[in-house]
């Protein structure tokens, strides 16, 4: 199995959405290949890894704990898709777990080494921060559709389920 992630993968994620061939393939040279197995977990929740991930193959989901301590599942990675935006932006601890359904590959992107991009290629930067921010704001937008569902169905049925 090669350990170099693959540009075109890269590329097509939607970190690579204004990437030319030339920045992915630069974008992939700074990032991590891991291999994960039906079970494996590649972040705990409060861990204070800050390490962006790109789903390349395979299936993660992403979980939660609630109020008792009991983890629960919060969502699905699809092949392409980013998670760790948040850690990796504001360095923060997660707030969640992914484990991986199946066999799956992410790729990895420290601050690090991202940080060796923005000095020798900060145009690049420039196009991964600007997916970033439209990964978040995509994911805040469907946070307040699913609240305002929820409302219009608390208000519809007086609170009543």
């Amino acid at each position: 199995m090669s350990e170099v992630a693959d540009y075109k993968i890269v590329r097509n994620s939607t970190l690579g959405a204004d990437l030319t061939e030339e920045n992915a393939r630069i974008l992939a040279e700074k990032m991590g290949v891991r291999y994960l197995r039906d079970g494996d977990i590649l972040v705990k929740e409060g861990a204070s890894d800050q390490t962006l991930f790109i789903l390349a193959k395979g299936r993660v989901d992403f979980f939660c704990k609630d109020e008792s301590g009991a983890e629960q599942p919060a969502s699905m990675m699809r092949e392409g898709e980013c998670a760790g935006t948040r850690a990796f932006v504001e360095q923060k601890p997660r707030r969640g777990t992914l484990r991986a359904v199946g066999e799956a590959t992410v790729y990895t992107l420290t601050p690090a080494d991202f940080e060796t991009v923005l000095d020798n290629h900060p145009r690049i930067a420039f196009m991964v921060m600007r997916a970033l921010f439209r990964e978040t704001h995509a994911n805040l937008s469907r946070k307040n559709r699913e609240t305002e569902e929820m409302a219009k169905y608390i208000h519809k049925t007086q609170g009543r389920f």
